[in-house]
């Protein structure tokens, strides 16, 4: 007798169908898994049979054998313990249900309560490409499985309450989207209007939040460079269903959700600078994960004292900030994670924190400060398309009662800035002014005479690279759009080359 019943598994941030195939006929007692499985898949058998003792079921003594196919894709974790115990209560007479528009996902413990595993959202929204119905999830993975539309999502918390409602005996209701509360009376919100000062560099902070532009801070310590980091997901735009989607799957998959539905605000990570190439790019020695620069995917990825990262990590980032993605590839499997991220950075000039602070005076020799700014390599610095210096703050500023501008002010400008890039871009893969292709480059960079002359002594006297000329033309596309401009002009290549500077004045020496 061979009995089948439908689970998923994870192949990047997508899912697959594995249908997992059981046998049993007369012989000695035996469990066998065939189909690629790796080691938390092998040790299925042991999860099951205690899970099942402890739960008063007894099985036939025989031989089982169970196939996951497709058997050319290697699988991976304790996702398949449920569906192998579906099939073998089916084997043993205990269900016998008709389960063909069923799905089974969960990891088991050994008194046969369910446990929650990673990659449940992809693994749903397969289901439901697949035609899937009704799917078994365990009640931790809940929330995240219920936001996808279309197929029914029961949440399970062992083996007896799954027994009972197929029999009928006892009723299960459909897991149901959570809604969240309003998050600005909910928990703290970091907003624009509790900086102090730093006019232009929260000038700077909202070019590069409406162009997705990213953004490089220079300053001393405790001149707010973190400060104002924090703050910049408070003007972005509101994300898309398809952007929330999208991120709360790359979390399902590395299992940072902790029972949470969909992800509904821009990730903001900011990874400590001893994290490893593996740590921020993923991958892994067993199991390939995403790394930081997914998790930020559709956010920022904050890089505090970024010369204090390793050279090795650091590069890991030359491609990703390109092209959008990161492919990791291994001796038995390729992965390409998406990594649509604005990046920002902050730096101190010096080791010593003050090279060029009217206050304080600098204690690092010219070679010493030369070496420190030498860590952050050139190729790197250019994807940077703002640099800003962020100077200590006056305590006059400190001490003035008068309110800064809040963050959803800025956001407003913002939000129109991108609905100009939104109507620009429509029809391509085009998102924001900063992904804007060489193709689009020549259409919509469009400058006029004067802004050209400006452009052209600034190039010549600045030394200026191929990669810098595009990116103060994306800037200047940018500051014209927050102007409401159609063709850029002088004085918006003017403000985009002051951003640019500064890469002259400290790496002058790389």
């Amino acid at each position: 007798m061979v009995v089948t019943c439908i689970s998923f598994g994870i192949n990047g941030i997508d899912g697959y169908r594995v249908d997992v195939e059981a046998s049993s006929r007369a012989g000695l007692p035996a469990f066998d898994l065939v189909g690629l499985p790796d080691a938390a898949v092998k040790e299925s058998k042991d999860r099951v049979r205690s899970a099942l003792s402890n739960c008063g079921f007894k099985l036939p003594s025989a031989h089982f054998i169970f196939n996951l196919a497709p058997a050319d894709i290697k699988k991976e974790g304790p996702i398949y313990d449920l569906p192998i115990t579906v099939n073998l209560l089916r084997l043993a007479g205990y269900i016998r249900s008709d389960l063909s528009d069923c799905a089974f996902i969960g990891e088991l413990s050994l008194s046969g309560e369910l446990r929650g595993v990673n990659g449940v959202l992809p693994m749903v929204i397969t289901a439901r490409e697949e035609g899937v119905k009704r799917i078994f999830v365990p009640y931790q993975n809940a929330n995240e499985a219920a936001v996808v539309e279309g197929i029914d999502v029961f949440p399970l918390k062992s083996i007896n309450q799954l027994k009972t409602f197929l029999d009928g005996e006892e009723e299960i209701k459909p897991a149901v989207p959570v809604k969240k509360t309003d998050l600005s009376q909910a928990e703290f919100l970091p907003d624009f209007s509790q900086v102090k000062g730093q006019f232009e560099a929260k000038r700077a902070m909202e070019i590069a939040a409406a162009g997705g532009h990213n953004i490089l801070l220079i300053g001393p310590p405790g001149s707010g460079k973190s400060m104002l980091a924090k703050r910049v997901p408070s003007i972005l735009p509101d994300m898309t269903f398809d952007e929330m989607i999208e991120t709360t799957k790359i979390h399902s998959i590395s299992g940072t959700l902790h029972g949470e539905g969909l992800i509904t605000t821009r990730p903001f990570r900011a990874p400590h600078h001893t994290v490893t190439p593996v740590g921020l790019g993923g991958g892994g020695s067993g199991t390939i994960r995403p790394g930081e620069v997914s998790l930020a995917h559709h956010g920022v990825l904050f890089l505090d004292e970024l010369p204090e990262f390793t050279r090795t990590s650091l590069e890991v980032l030359r491609q990703p900030i390109e092209d959008g993605t990161i492919t990791i590839s291994r001796s038995a499997q390729n992965c390409t994670y998406p990594c649509s991220i604005m990046v920002i950075a902050a730096m101190n000039p010096c080791p010593c924190g003050y090279f060029g602070d009217p206050k304080h005076q600098c204690t690092c020799s010219e070679s010493k400060i030369r070496r420190y700014l030498n860590r952050v390599s050139g190729p790197l610095l250019d994807r940077f398309d703002i640099h800003v210096e962020v100077p200590p703050v006056e305590f006059e500023e400190l001490r003035a009662t008068e309110k800064s501008e809040s963050s959803k002010s800025i956001k407003q400008r913002v939000d129109k800035a991108r609905e100009i890039q939104r109507v620009r871009f429509e029809g391509s893969e085009t998102t924001c002014n900063a992904k804007i292709n060489a193709d689009q480059f020549q259409k919509y960079c469009v400058i006029d005479k004067e802004a050209e002359h400006t452009l052209k002594s600034a190039f010549e006297a600045l030394g200026f690279t191929a990669r810098a000329y595009d990116r103060v033309l994306k800037v200047a596309r940018t500051i014209a759009d927050l102007d409401g401009a159609e063709v850029i002009q002088s004085h918006h290549v003017l403000e985009a080359i002051q951003y640019r500077s500064l890469d002259r004045k400290y790496w002058s020496a790389n």
